[in-house]
């Protein structure tokens, strides 16, 4: 699968549940483009309705901070008027750690999954909660001092 078909799949999704179905149905939390393993994140609303990715317990985009700059993200909408987000590929090579929980949540509903050796593992929502003292701190390379400077000087 190319990245474009997965993105072009999630707009199908008409509610969070089934934004939720079409991941899992598609390999996520980790899919596999071109031989490279990426992990996946998403963040949005259905009308209003927020939904996220945590990781060890935390919103993802809090948890990646400037490793988010070397991530590729895609902008996708859904049938339903104001719905929608992003999809962020988190590249598994950037990923410092081996073992680490992922869920897609919503206010009241959740997929909760176990990451170890880069193999994900579904779990139910009393595990995560068990799990998330137990985790390792979450490290992804973000972009180096030299590089961010670079960046600056690029955007002024």
């Amino acid at each position: 699968m190319k990245v474009e078909g997965f993105v072009a799949k999630l707009r199908a999704a008409e509610t969070i549940g089934e934004l939720f179905k079409i991941l899992q149905e598609n390999g996520a939390p980790i899919v596999e483009f071109d031989c490279q393993k990426f992990l996946i994140v998403v963040e949005g609303d259905f009308e209003g309705r927020e939904f996220w990715t945590e990781i060890n317990g935390e919103k993802a985009n809090q948890i990646l901070g400037d490793a988010m700059l070397n991530s590729s993200s895609f902008p996708f909408k859904c049938k339903k008027p104001y719905t929608g987000g992003n999809v962020i590929f988190v590249s598994f090579d950037d990923i410092e750690v081996e073992r680490f929980l992922v869920a897609y949540r919503d206010p009241d509903y959740g997929l909760f999954y176990l990451i170890e050796n880069r193999e994900a593992k579904e779990i139910t929502g009393e595990e995560y909660e068990k799990l998330k003292e137990e985790m390792p701190e979450f490290h992804v390379k973000g972009m180096s001092d030299e590089e961010l400077a670079g960046m600056g000087a690029f955007f002024g």
